[in-house]
């Protein structure tokens, strides 16, 4: 069986009571938004590091292309 993260980290009681603790401080209208910006966090966060990636490949590429050329 395969574990995520999360559920790695904690079990699905812990998982409970952090969702009841987010619900009674932020109240139910603002967890569509607060849900909602974390997704988008979530995407650019994710977008970031795949171009972060992309430009060291590309330099890595770059390097290897110089010395072999040499």
């Amino acid at each position: 069986m395969e574990y995520t993260i999360i559920q790695a980290a904690f079990g699905y009681w812990e998982l409970l009571l952090i969702l009841l603790v987010v619900l009674l401080l932020f109240g139910a209208k603002k967890l569509p938004e607060l849900a909602r910006s974390l997704g988008k966090a979530s995407k650019e966060f994710k977008a970031g590091a795949d171009e972060v990636k992309k430009e060291i490949e590309d330099a890595v590429s770059d390097i290897e292309d110089d010395t072999q050329s040499k």
